[in-house]
C-alpha cells in the first residue's frame, strides 16, 4: 500500500488542516484530528483520480519527516497509482 507523508497543522478557529508535501494539490481539514485523517485519506484518493484523468504521472511517495503521518491509499487504489504509472513511462 501506499503511504504519502501529511502536515496535520492545527487552524485558529478550532480543527486541523492537512497538506501533502508530494501532492501539494490534495489539501483539506477536519475538526478533530480523527476527521482530518478521513478527509486527508479522501482528498488523496482524489488527488490521485485528478492525475488519471489529466494523464499525469502520479508522485511516488517520499519518506515521512519529523511532523508529518503517513496516510495511506487504499490497497486498490495503489494498485491502480502504480499500474497508471508504469503505463505511461510506457507510452
Amino acid at each position: 500500500m501506499l503511504k504519502y507523508p501529511a502536515r496535520f497543522e492545527p487552524v485558529e478557529e478550532g480543527g486541523f488542516l492537512v497538506t501533502f508535501r508530494d501532492v501539494p494539490e490534495a489539501i483539506t481539514q477536519g475538526d478533530t484530528i480523527e476527521e482530518a485523517l478521513f478527509m486527508a485519506a479522501d482528498a488523496l484518493a482524489t488527488a490521485m483520480e485528478v492525475n488519471f484523468e489529466d494523464r499525469r504521472t502520479v508522485p511516488t511517495p517520499s519518506g515521512v519527516e519529523e511532523g508529518e503521518e503517513l496516510v495511506a491509499l487504499s490497497e486498490s487504489m495503489s494498485d491502480k497509482v502504480l499500474a497508471f504509472n508504469e503505463m505511461l513511462a510506457k507510452a
